[in-house]
């Protein structure tokens, strides 16, 4: 069956020496005979599974489906486990380790015996991170996702993960909640296995995959729970050995088009502000360096949000509507002209033969371009002398009575600080303030944590306040809402403008203009800028320390700078045998 091409893992296994003849051995100490890998695409099936990480939690047993697939097409298929960051559980940040699961995913696929590689993951960081590796390792690949989680419930109510625990919290905060509720709603929101039911990262993530061609059509919304998604698990394992006798590798699909195509569905629909970082550093890994924050604010002054998914909208609609309604197949179709539907897709096929069929099964779970959700893209890109690099802000999910705000900052060098005045009763803060957190960016944080989407005052919350504004160099959760400005760059721990702004200073936030400025005098910035001290090191040795000295700003994708790549390009073969 591979007689027009020649299998990588032959330098492995299709010799007649000693080291190759090892390396049989050790196929045999497994059980396996010379029948069940030769001449067959040897399939790597990467699993992030881990009992750390309940969204992956059915992948124990989807991991069969996609060997089933695999060997009915004629591959042999070995399961190979990686990292798995659950965004929950990982301290202080998934991002911060975002790379290193990268990397090993790019090494796992260089220095074995590997034609294609199936990606099993989901959960936020998992799904750029094993994108990353695949790109630079540069062999055919295919992404399998978890699928979002089923509805949560509580009291006859339906719950988002996320965005409901957020609101729910700061109603308990507010003793409007007893702590029975708050602990059925926490045991309510989450009830199986999969990813966030909500508009969060991981669906985000999830449908750019999907936009960008490297997952197969329709596989980003189906939910984990779902036979249907057993039966796209055997789908993937069939295609991938498809994908090897046609050569067909990262570097074909992801062209400069695709990824405009992923920025286009993102802000149709109401994406994560994470997905701003990971395009970019996926982008800048497969050679297009030219993607960047023009590329997301110009597709967000012409691309509405048509998605009416939490957290946007009001309608309380989740992913397993999504999926109902047609998803993003559908979602695609209605966009039309604003996408490059002649881009190719791992069916091999444009994304136009996938598309143009698809059908809007609920007009409003899918809106119509004419009746969106939110008149603009998701997301907007903010500059001025507070973020001269840029910095983003969700307008699709805060209080309109934001979009234009001046007022004075209370500033924050760390979280616990922060949290001293958050929970105090009698701080002194008010509404028209702007909560400024600092040292929370790629370095400082390090790894960006999500603080972005910093809590409202226990005070406010007390008034009957639910949205500030809030300015920071941290992410926020893809679940979160509010009028949060984040990814502020430089970041403050390497001298940016926001380490230089002090309680008092006036923030003035124009989301129309697309404009952010600290209203001080530019002597006055001189002079505190020549008085700043750069903070220590946060690390000494290990993992940290090279992240430390080699990570990218927002701006640019939070990679490292040693492993961007060349279009087309692998990241090299094992010189010995």
């Amino acid at each position: 069956m591979t007689d027009t091409i020649k299998l990588r893992s032959q330098r492995w296994l299709a010799n007649d020496d000693f080291r190759t003849a090892n390396h049989r051995s050790r196929f045999m100490q497994m059980g396996f005979e010379r029948k069940d890998w030769e001449g067959k695409p040897v399939v790597a099936i990467i699993n992030s599974w881990s009992e750390f990480n309940p969204c992956h939690s059915h992948f124990r047993q989807r991991v069969e489906d996609v060997r089933r697939g695999i060997l009915q097409e004629g591959g042999f298929a070995l399961e190979m486990p990686s990292m798995s960051l659950n965004d929950a559980l990982v301290k202080p940040s998934a991002l911060l380790y975002r790379n290193m699961m990268a990397m090993e995913i790019e090494e796992m696929i260089r220095c074995y015996p590997i034609d294609a590689v199936v990606l099993m993951g989901g959960c936020d960081k998992t799904t750029p991170a094993m994108l990353l590796g695949a790109i630079s390792a540069g062999v055919p690949a295919i992404f399998l996702p978890a699928g979002p989680m089923q509805r949560g419930h509580f009291g006859g109510r339906t719950l988002g993960s996320g965005s409901d625990a957020f609101k729910f919290w700061d109603e308990h905060r507010a003793g409007r909640i007893s702590d029975a509720q708050w602990e059925g709603i926490i045991g309510g929101i989450a009830r199986g296995p999969g990813t966030c039911m909500t508009m969060g990262t991981a669906s985000t993530m999830t449908a750019i995959v999907e936009a960008l061609g490297m997952s197969l059509p329709g596989a980003s919304s189906i939910p984990a729970v779902d036979a249907a998604h057993q039966r796209l698990a055997a789908q993937t394992g069939r295609r991938i050995v498809g994908m090897v006798l046609e050569n067909l590798r990262p570097a074909r699909i992801l062209t400069r088009c695709a990824f405009l195509n992923a920025i286009t569905v993102a802000m149709a629909m109401g994406c994560s502000t994470n997905a701003i970082i990971h395009i970019i550093a996926l982008a800048r890994r497969a050679g297009h360096a030219d993607v960047g924050l023009e590329d997301f604010d110009r597709a967000s002054r012409r691309v509405p949000v048509v998605a009416n998914i939490r957290p946007n909208g009001d309608s309380g609609y989740l992913m397993e509507d999504f999926f109902l309604a047609g998803g993003l197949p559908a979602l695609m179709s209605r966009l039309g002209a604003l996408l490059h539907l002649d881009e190719i897709c791992v069916t091999g096929e444009s994304l136009r033969v996938h598309v143009s069929p698809a059908q809007v099964l609920n007009e409003d779970v899918i809106r119509p371009l004419a009746r969106p959700v939110y008149g603009e893209g998701a997301l907007a890109v903010l500059r001025g002398n507070l973020a001269p690099d840029g910095c983003v802000i969700k307008p699709s999910a805060m209080s309109p009575k934001f979009m234009n705000h001046r007022g004075p900052a209370l500033v924050f060098d760390d979280y616990p600080s922060l949290k001293r005045m958050l929970d105090d009763p009698d701080a002194e803060v008010t509404e028209d303030h702007v909560i400024l957190l600092r040292n929370a960016g790629p370095k400082g944080g390090p790894g960006m944590p999500e603080w972005g989407m910093i809590p409202l005052p226990l005070k406010l919350i007390r008034q009957g306040v639910r949205d500030m504004l809030r300015v920071s160099d941290a992410r926020m959760s893809g679940t979160s809402y509010g009028a949060c400005v984040l990814h502020v760059a430089p970041e403050a721990w390497v001298g940016g403008p926001l380490a230089l702004v002090q309680t008092g200073d006036l923030i003035v936030v124009d989301v129309p203009a697309r404009r952010i400025r600290l209203d001080v005098e530019d002597a006055e910035l001189d002079r505190r800028r020549a008085a700043w001290v750069a903070p220590p090191a946060r690390f000494g040795r290990g993992y940290g320390r090279m992240f430390a000295e080699h990570i990218l700003q927002a701006d640019q994708g939070c990679d490292m700078d040693f492993l961007l790549t060349q279009t087309g390009a692998s990241a090299g073969e094992p010189d010995i045998f």
